[in-house]
């Protein structure tokens, strides 16, 4: 059998396992192996089991997976999700649909902190629900806000999965947050908008609030400001030169865990945090073994090459490549979590997209690829019929059909597609700051 073919079927059968509930690491495990036995034999594989894995979780750029990680954590347990959403809340709060720019303004926030959609979804719903159920906002625009607003958590930095695509690329992960930050702040601006646009033409779902009195709006301000310092040192850091990624985030922690501290983070807090921490990254270095290993099979078939090579000699333009693979990871991200989507195809798709001419260098083509990649599996998470945010919105609002939420987020769907046809169209708005690195 030609290997290529091989690696058509291996993939199918991955797929196949996914569809029947096996879990992804386990997934590409299997198919991995069962695919790497078939094209070199048993002996090899064990050649390569042999140093692998211990490479691939033994690596120092690694190591800042469970830092951002642990700072996230820390931050959900110390409070500032409240105090990130009070501050936002006195600042647009008074404005029609106010409380639902809040919301976005404050996942914007936690994201920078916590870096996991799924994980700025739930704490904020938890914080913004109530107080949007209090103040008579329609359930479609409370519950589709804050499943559009998680999707912040992973594209604004420091982002878990901006720092796995950078590695598995082998693309500077300090220049890979420079480049999203502006497409991160245009999400954020973009969803506020359409909460703006939406209000407007329906102003019985949000109703208008009085102003906060200035000194609550004060009292908001000096609470979220911990938040604002730990952005500032560790992004800061990081641009300009001050720190690594890696010793930015153990200083985000040192951060996060002395405000945790001094608002009351006991012994016992502390142990389920680290828990916590310990269980997400297994389950993250899990899925990186499996997919390093299918990533070794792909590369023995050749099969990534062979269809890059077979893009390039049919002509067809660049941009319409790249919009039919945005258009499946848009498919994917119904039903499968950011990292688990990265992992699986980049290393099918990038040597595709590294093949064709977007008028860049490779450096620049790689990183604006990745960050619009991100944006679009982020998309996905909020996409009708299987949006894994919207679910996790809905499991806090249980007497909110899910029909309401899908409805609450087509106005920020609407945003999201507008925003990556501007990316596409003008890619200096994702990599212009990359010239001050």
């Amino acid at each position: 059998m030609e290997p290529q073919a091989l690696g058509a079927i291996v993939i199918a059968a991955m797929l196949g396992l996914m569809m029947l509930r096996v879990p992804i690491a386990v997934s590409m495990l299997v198919a991995g192996m069962g695919g790497y036995i078939a094209i070199a034999g048993f002996t090899p594989l064990l050649a390569y089991l042999k140093t692998a894995p211990y490479a691939t979780v033994s690596s120092y750029t690694l190591s800042v997976v469970p830092l951002f990680l642990l700072m996230g954590n820390l931050a959900t347990r110390s409070g500032l999700s409240r105090a990130l959403f009070d501050a936002a809340n006195a600042r647009v709060g008074m404005f029609r649909g106010g409380l639902s720019m809040a919301a976005v303004g404050a996942c914007g926030m936690f994201g920078a902190i916590c870096g996991s959609s799924l994980a700025t979804a739930a704490t904020m719903g938890r914080v913004a629900l109530p107080q949007m159920k209090r103040y008579n906002y329609a359930d479609s625009l409370a519950t589709g806000t804050l499943a559009a607003g998680g999707t912040l958590g992973i594209l604004i930095p420091p982002s878990i999965v901006l720092v796995i695509y950078a590695i598995i690329t082998e693309q500077d992960i300090s220049k890979m947050f420079l480049a999203a930050f502006v497409p991160g702040i245009l999400a954020a601006l973009g969803y506020m908008l359409a909460i703006s646009v939406f209000v407007r033409l329906y102003p019985e779902t949000a109703p208008a609030n009085d102003p906060m009195p200035s000194e609550e709006r004060r009292k908001a301000y000096r609470q979220a400001s911990p938040a604002a310092l730990i952005f500032v040192m560790v992004i800061g850091g990081i641009y300009s030169g001050v720190f690594t990624p890696t010793e930015a985030a153990a200083f985000g922690v040192l951060g996060t865990g002395i405000i945790a501290l001094v608002r009351g983070m006991t012994a016992d807090d502390l142990v389920e945090v680290l828990v916590a921490t310990a269980v997400s990254t297994a389950m993250i270095f899990m899925i990186l073994l499996g997919a390093d290993l299918f990533s070794a099979f792909l590369a023995r078939t050749q099969l990534p090459q062979t269809l890059a090579a077979v893009i390039t000699d049919a002509g067809a333009p660049a941009l319409l490549v790249l919009v039919m693979i945005l258009l499946m990871y848009l498919l994917l991200g119904c039903v499968m979590d950011s990292l688990s989507m990265i992992l699986l195809t980049i290393p099918i798709f990038f040597p595709v997209v590294m093949a064709l001419d977007f008028g860049m260098s490779a450096e620049h083509t790689a990183i604006w690829f990745g960050v619009i990649t991100l944006i679009v599996v982020e998309v996905g998470l909020i996409t009708p019929p299987v949006g894994m945010n919207v679910f996790i919105i809905n499991r806090l609002a249980e007497n909110v059909p899910m029909t309401e939420t899908f409805k609450g987020v087509l106005p920020f769907l609407i945003s999201d597609v507008i925003r990556v046809a501007i990316l596409i169209a003008f890619p200096v708005l994702t990599l212009g700051l990359l010239q001050f690195k």
